[in-house]
């Protein structure tokens, strides 16, 4: 829309919070979702707390400031996925806008994202918070799974554009495995994984220990970390990558280098095994979990089965990663390969308990990976809010203050665009 200001696009997610302009490709800024506040205890000294009231409510840091703030409590107001405190949103909410982006909230459009089967309630709360403390225009609420396909078009020509799909959203702290048709969640079929980024550094860490290296105590979290992102990749077979580095370790091997946070005394670690084992929970989840041993291929298809059968042929066709913990090496080639040899095993039985008359359509599997995955869900808001398609799809001021915070209980889908 011509002679507006571009649109704030914001994903608040449980880790960390994306934010900045639509029309650009990456967030300008990304955030730990942390808020650190003064916890004042004293008990009915009312009047000087009335005092202070004012400045305490803007005594407070966010993101990376929260952890380096003494004397303050770092508070999470999102968990798994979900906002727990509104309150604090709110707080963090204003600095994201004003300190962060630096905009007047009256002068821009929003999106924002909310996870899969989050409560209408929710969507009032946030519409409330929008319009009533910061007074915006426009607002609109979308789902990350929907925006993460949409981010996937990158990968795609314009006659493949859909938005139907499966999303394997993984991130810090939780992995979901989202269908959607034409731009519609299939709520009832969404499975919770409760692997993810976090329990694969706890994984790495935990063998890291076991071999009793030099590492310092507290800092063997984000070691584990840095070996997390820097050196491990998704192995086609176990047994074979065992015997690949039991051959050859001077090839595989790695080390990893740090400095002591007290002594300043610099340490290695060898970095062995640890570097297809880590991720590897995603096909062997009882390696780390053993209340929960499926394997991500077989939740996707079960989730595809899960779904109406008309919409399983072009679920199983556009499987699209999107988060951080989908970034590793050939991860995208692995959980292909293993769905496509359960999706085939099956038509293969079906055509056996045929007699062989009847020779089934072969399925086509593709799980897509593109150079977006890692802020999927916030380049796919920054792309549909740079379209003029989204001014008309947006819940306007006027709107709420004819109808009230449930006009947010829906949202509109944007058609697909050419």
């Amino acid at each position: 829309m011509d002679g507006k200001l571009p649109a704030c696009v914001i994903d608040v997610g449980t880790g960390y919070t994306k934010l900045g302009f639509a029309a650009n490709k990456e967030p300008q800024f990304i955030i730990p979702s942390a808020i650190a506040i003064k916890e004042t205890a004293k008990v009915g000294d009312t009047t000087s707390r009335r005092l202070n009231k004012g400045v305490e409510d803007l005594d407070f840091f966010i993101g990376d400031e929260a952890f380096d703030a003494t004397g303050y409590a770092v508070k999470y107001p999102v968990r798994h996925g979900l906002v727990e405190d509104w309150d604090l949103m709110e707080k963090f909410m204003e600095q994201c806008i004003f300190k962060y982006l630096r905009a007047e909230p009256e002068d821009h459009y929003f999106l924002l994202t909310e996870p899969p089967l989050n409560t209408p309630e929710n969507r009032e709360y946030l519409a409330e918070i929008m319009f009533e403390s910061f007074n915006v225009p426009g607002l609109y609420i979308a789902v990350q799974a929907v925006l993460a396909l949409a981010a996937s078009w990158t990968s795609r020509s314009i006659q493949e554009r859909t938005l139907t799909g499966i999303v394997i959203d993984s991130g810090d702290g939780v992995t979901h495995v989202i269908p959607v048709a034409e731009g519609y969640v299939i709520g009832s079929c969404i499975k919770h994984i409760p692997i993810a980024g976090r329990n694969i550094t706890y994984f790495i860490q935990s063998l890291l220990r076991e071999r009793e290296i030099g590492i310092p105590p507290e800092q063997s979290l984000e070691t584990a970390k840095a070996i997390k992102e820097k050196y491990c990749y998704i192995c086609p077979d176990i047994a074979k990558e065992f015997s690949k580095y039991d051959s050859d370790p001077a090839k595989w091997m790695k080390k990893y280098e740090g400095v002591n946070s007290v002594t300043k005394h610099p340490f290695n670690v060898d970095v062995g095994y640890e570097r297809f084992l880590g991720p590897e929970i995603f096909f062997h989840p009882e390696f780390s979990n053993p209340d929960f041993n499926i394997p991500l291929s077989q939740i996707v298809d079960d989730v595809i089965q899960n779904c109406p059968i008309d919409v399983r042929r072009p679920l199983y066709d556009n499987i699209v990663l999107s988060g951080g913990s989908t970034m590793f090496k050939d991860f995208s080639r692995r959980l292909q390969r293993d769905i496509k040899r359960t999706v085939d095993a099956r038509l293969k039985l079906s055509e056996t308990l045929g007699g062989g008359k009847l020779k089934p359509k072969p399925i086509d599997v593709q799980v897509i990976s593109h150079h977006m995955q890692r802020y999927a869900v916030w380049f796919g808001g920054s792309m549909l809010a740079s379209t003029p398609e989204f001014y008309a799809v947006c819940h306007t001021k006027e709107d709420y203050e004819e109808y009230g915070p449930s006009i947010c209980r829906h949202n509109p889908v944007f058609g697909t665009m050419t």
